[in-house]
């Protein structure tokens, strides 16, 4: 992450800093910055603001344990305001809402659930069936892979929605599964999608 050159003087030597969740695009808060707080930010990865209340550098989390780890931070086209890209460690907000604006910041996608399985694969849960996938090895995650492909084609057929839904979530899930445990990742295919849809 390269070091921006943002203008200070505006507000006295702050800057407002827009906190979003890199995964989700929710804005979780606003905070300001000093050049100090900025630069710790970048050292630790942890977001670091000046509190103007207690006149001092304030990390989030640093009594929640709520950190927000640092992913991306934007500059704007004066210069004089940061969007950072964040993952919330808890709630963002000192009240326990999940953010400064009282939304819920709950979103559920393909990356959530990978992010379980990778979760798993780290930490294994006695009795989790993930685990048991993966423990398998390849070739038995590659033929469950197979399997539900197989039964998505047959219920395809026919006209049951749920059933067909069921049958494409288990495809998926034991999809992802067979990605984490060769070790690739979502966001890789993703690339290789977007590669090809800009030929």
């Amino acid at each position: 992450m390269k070091d921006l050159t943002i203008n200070f003087t505006k507000l006295n030597g702050l800057v407002p800093c827009v906190v979003q969740d890199a995964r989700t695009s929710r804005v979780l808060m606003l905070g300001f910055m000093n050049e100090e707080a900025y630069q710790k930010t970048l050292q630790y990865k942890k977001v670091t603001f000046f509190s103007r209340s207690k006149q001092r550098l304030w990390t989030k989390g640093e009594t929640s344990g709520n950190f927000l780890e640092l992913v991306d931070i934007l500059l704007d086209c004066d210069q004089d305001t940061l969007l950072i890209k964040a993952n919330p460690k808890g709630p963002a907000c000192h009240t326990g809402a999940d953010t400064c604006f009282n939304e819920k910041n709950d979103h559920w996608d393909l990356s959530s659930l990978e992010a379980i399985i990778k979760d798993r694969k780290a930490n294994p849960q006695a009795g989790s069936y993930t685990n048991k996938l993966l423990e398998s090895g390849i070739n038995k995650v590659a033929q469950k892979v197979g399997e539900e492909a197989v039964e998505l084609v047959i219920e395809a057929k026919d006209d049951n929605k749920e059933l067909f839904l069921g049958e494409a979530s288990d495809l998926l899930y034991h999809y992802l599964v067979l990605l984490t445990a060769k070790g690739y990742s979502l966001n890789e295919v993703l690339d290789v999608l977007k590669k090809r849809h800009s030929k």
